[in-house]
């Protein structure tokens, strides 16, 4: 044992004598090679061209005709400014065959005159309603009015023994402005001898005197032939009055 020890210690020896003969004998690595700087050519500043302000040309300002004012329709209310009607009754006359075509005509701006047999206070045979007459028939003419409006009830029984009354209502038909009667309104026509050749409507009861006059009856609401305009009944006057205003502005 003695003997291998000092063998290995002898081999160990040798060992590190050679190693360090060798690291002597070996040949020192080269030195780094030492990178010179390389010099970046500075960047010429490129020149860009400014461009040149552009003129617009200002466009001159065009002037325009001026509009012609456009027409105004006047408002419902106020179609029938100027229009003149005149509402023909005597006493007994049928309060809403009276008011309602009056109260009509002065809503859409038309102007109202009650004329009968004299001026006076009337009365209503079917209601406590008074009317009050301006003018009497033998003071005015057809230049006076645009339209003539006779209602029904009792009244036209009485206008129609009236002469200078039959005579006004002749004179107001010949002139060809409207004519409107309503319910027994037309006997006052009749007695006037205008009916003949015509259509026309009114009171049921009327209807055999209307066809001896010589007219064509019609059971309708509203019927117009020319100038005149006749209804039947109270229930009528929505119809009756709407066509007293057409034929006033057309």
């Amino acid at each position: 044992m003695r003997d291998i020890a000092v063998a290995c210690a002898t081999v160990c020896g040798l060992v590190l004598i050679f190693s360090a003969c060798a690291r002597k004998d070996a040949p020192e690595p080269p030195p780094a090679a030492v990178e010179e700087p390389v010099e970046v050519p500075a960047e010429v500043p490129v020149e860009v061209p400014v461009e040149e302000p552009v003129e617009v040309p200002v466009e001159e300002p065009v002037e325009e005709p001026a509009e012609e004012p456009a027409e105004v329709d006047l408002p419902a209310d106020q179609r029938l400014a100027g229009k003149r009607v005149a509402i023909l009754i005597a006493e007994g006359f049928h309060d809403g065959e009276t008011k309602a075509p009056m109260e009509f005509v002065k809503s859409h701006g038309g102007e109202v005159t009650v004329v009968g047999i004299a001026p006076g206070e009337l009365s209503a045979y079917n209601s406590d309603v008074t009317v009050e007459v301006e003018k009497a028939v033998g003071d005015i003419g057809p230049d006076d009015f645009d339209a003539l409006v006779i209602p029904g009830g009792r009244s036209p029984a009485a206008l129609r023994q009236n002469e200078t009354v039959v005579q006004f209502v002749r004179d107001f038909f010949a002139s060809s402005k409207p004519v409107a009667a309503i319910c027994h309104g037309p006997q006052v026509l009749i007695t006037a001898g205008v009916m003949d050749g015509l259509t026309s409507t009114g009171f049921s009861e009327i209807q055999g005197e209307l066809e001896e006059a010589g007219a064509t009856f019609k059971d309708r609401a509203v019927v117009k032939d020319g100038h005149l305009i006749t209804s039947r009944i109270p229930a009528d006057l929505p119809e009756f009055n709407k066509a007293i205003k057409e034929a006033l502005v057309n």
